[in-house]
């Protein structure tokens, strides 16, 4: 979205593009941040979700509502653990998986959630007409890259209902974390009966989806409030403690945020450099959690553009120092410098990858930049470099990250780049219509595989948002998924890293990390790179 889900992240924080929350001991009479007495959070969001469509949601924002309203096959548990969810059991082999429902699973009106509604959304995630650019999530089923593309009818994707309580999986090419994917939201069950029945507007207000979550979504004002409460069909509800989640603000500015946390209105909130200070001095317990997210500057490889030459991506990348952006601009413990694709967070054979295949580091060089700069100038035939856009989030955080690239290019390279600030949402939409030169983008994992960020930039990708088209790397990508050897998959990951840093696809600039304020009397909140984040299914208050 997750983005990975899409989303991609671009110029905000991963946790910050989600929800931010606030503090609470001693409330004031008309205080929200925590309500003991009738189990209530409160909560703040950045933005609201762009959809809560699960067959075409690709944010984080997305994922976290959907991880509290939806619930599929398997989920993560309080310690960020595969767990049982729909599926009361499974297995798993090299040519697929079966699992088998627990019969008191239920939808939001009563009626049994069967394997029907998971054959049902994958055929119809995987449809052309309804573009999910998370359809190559479903490659390694049997035709389902065939389904996508049109080739074959839905039909005929590899996975059955051997009866209403048992869903057969077969693959297509190996899938040793298959697992993993069934817990991401694309997977997620929809009945069919409620999307008929709705159209194209199914999941555009709370009251066009049915839910089978620990909680329902009761009230969706667009743009101003979101509320959560309990589902009382929840085949689980007598485990959930927190009845209602309000989301009654929505604001991008962490200072606004910081300050509804600081006066007793909001359960938990993100700190900045700006306000880690301040936090430090009244005395609240600072948190951190690595997001497992990375941010990178994305190029636009779009026929005509200036940025699909190989000659002006090396000149940018000896322009930049993540070193120096990390430690000088954002200057906020926990975030790491980026050099890799492939987070810290990412697991190897053994070890993590990173530590068992080093990455090969560029290091930055005014005067071998701006000799790439003239060697593009020549490949181009350009007389004078025209200005180019960079898209940015609406964040402060996203604003100052922006401003340092801009200065950057023009001290260092003499072109003007400029500023091209949008929301959320439409920041996702200029993203997939490729209206950018450079996007400031970020990538969260959406399962626990190497997959989730190597495949990224295949061509197939629809969430390869510049459109980069290399069939080597398409090469390496396609041998790590035929293959179920660890050494050999890991082996083409290491090929990826090389050539992403040789051929300049994306510029990693900083892995991210959250340093945040929480209530202390809310426990329980599951912090997770995986499943939703973060995750107040089994949060409790305390009196």
């Amino acid at each position: 979205m997750a983005s990975r889900f899409a989303q991609t992240l671009s110029g905000q924080w991963r946790w910050l593009a989600t929800f931010l929350f606030c503090f609470s001991a001693s409330l004031p009479v008309n205080a929200q941040a925590v309500d003991a007495a009738n189990a209530k959070v409160t909560l703040a969001l950045a933005t609201e979700p762009p959809t809560l469509n699960s067959a075409v949601a690709t944010d984080t924002i997305a994922s976290f509502v959907l991880a509290h309203i939806m619930e599929g096959l398997l989920v993560y548990g309080a310690d960020g653990e595969l767990a049982p969810g729909v599926a009361e059991r499974w297995e798993l082999d090299a040519n697929g998986a079966s699992f088998w429902l627990r019969e008191t699973a239920k939808w939001s009106d009563g009626k049994p959630v069967t394997a029907h509604d998971f054959v049902f959304a994958w055929q119809h995630a995987l449809k052309p007409s309804t573009a999910s650019q998370y359809a190559f999530i479903f490659y390694p089923i049997k035709n389902a890259e065939a389904v996508n593309s049109g080739k074959v009818p839905a039909a005929e994707l590899g996975v059955v209902a051997v009866s209403d309580y048992e869903l057969r999986v077969e693959f297509g090419q190996p899938c040793p974390y298959f697992l993993s994917l069934a817990a991401f939201m694309t997977f997620l069950p929809m009945r069919k009966d409620i999307v008929a029945h709705w159209g194209g507007r199914y999941a555009a207000d709370g009251d066009k989806l049915i839910f089978n979550g620990a909680y329902t979504l009761d009230k969706w004002v667009h743009g101003a409030h979101l509320r959560l409460r309990k589902n009382s069909h929840y085949w689980q509800a007598d485990a959930v403690k927190i009845n209602e989640i309000d989301m009654p603000y929505i604001t991008a500015d962490p200072s606004a945020q910081f300050n509804l946390f600081r006066d007793q209105q909001i359960a938990i909130a993100p700190l900045d450099t700006g306000l880690l200070n301040e936090a430090v001095e009244r005395g609240f317990d600072i948190e951190y959690f690595h997001t497992g997210s990375l941010f990178f500057l994305e190029f636009n490889f779009r026929e005509g553009r200036i940025t699909a030459n190989h000659s002006f991506r090396k000149a940018v990348q000896r322009l930049i120092d993540p070193d120096l952006l990390v430690n000088k601009i954002i200057g906020l413990p926990g975030i790491k410098p980026a050099y890799s694709l492939f987070p810290v967070t990412v697991k190897g054979n053994e070890k993590s990858f990173r530590e068992e295949y080093p990455v090969m580091r560029v290091d930055p060089d005014i005067a071998a930049a701006r000799e790439y700069l003239q060697k593009a100038k020549a490949e181009l035939g350009l007389r004078e470099w025209p200005p180019l856009v960079l898209l940015a989030g609406d964040s402060p955080r996203a604003l100052q990250e922006a401003e340092y690239y801009q200065y950057l290019f023009k001290k260092g390279l003499g072109i003007e780049l400029r500023i091209d600030q949008q929301v959320f949402k439409q920041r996702l939409e200029k993203m997939r219509r490729g209206d950018f030169d450079i996007v400031a983008a970020a990538w969260g994992p959406d399962y626990d595989d190497i997959m989730t960020f190597a495949d990224l930039f295949a061509s197939w990708n629809d969430n390869n948002r510049g459109r980069y088209d290399n069939p080597l790397y398409d090469r390496w990508i396609r041998l790590a998924q035929e293959s179920n050897d660890a050494r050999t998959r890991f082996n083409a990951m290491a090929q990826i890293q090389r050539l992403v840093v040789e051929d300049v696809p994306i510029l990693p600039t900083y892995e991210n990390g959250a340093l945040y304020v929480q209530n202390p009397r809310l426990k329980g909140v599951r912090r997770s790179i995986f499943g939703g984040d973060p995750l107040f299914r089994y949060a409790w208050i305390e009196e």
